[in-house]
């Protein structure tokens, strides 16, 4: 019965940050890529079927199979990243929040930033064959 429970609370997590990604390829203040990521997690906990539905989407598919085997992470969802984060942090201080809180989100923030920029932007292109390695060489 645990299990059971377990599997369904995954699953219905799975769904709705699918749900809030689906938004936010359609809404600029919403992220679409950790929605995704929470819920390719979450049916991989619960469901076999939908993680493999989620893995192979036409949309949404092949940016999360890239950072499933590569963690790799494009350059326009690092630059919405940072720009986000920026943009935070800006209205914080206009909205005056306090040294502590914006030195906290900061903090945050630049770790964010940081794992962000360490990833690479597109998966390694393949190798080539062997023959055309040594094709090249002689």
């Amino acid at each position: 019965m645990l299990k059971r429970a377990q599997r369904v609370f995954y699953i219905g997590l799975g769904l709705a940050f699918f749900g809030l990604g689906v938004l936010g390829a359609f809404l600029p203040v919403l992220p679409t890529t950790p929605f995704m990521l929470v819920s390719l997690w979450a049916f991989s906990r619960s469901s076999r079927r939908l993680e493999t539905w989620l893995l192979q989407h036409r949309r949404f598919g092949p940016r999360l199979v890239a950072w499933r085997a590569h963690r790799a992470v494009p350059l326009p969802v690092k630059l919405t990243a940072w720009g986000s984060m920026v943009g935070s942090l800006s209205l914080m201080i206009v909205g005056g929040a306090s040294l502590l809180a914006l030195g906290g989100a900061a903090s945050v923030m630049l770790i964010g930033a940081v794992y962000v920029a360490r990833c690479p932007s597109q998966p390694p292109s393949p190798a080539p064959a062997g023959g055309e390695v040594a094709a090249k060489q002689r």
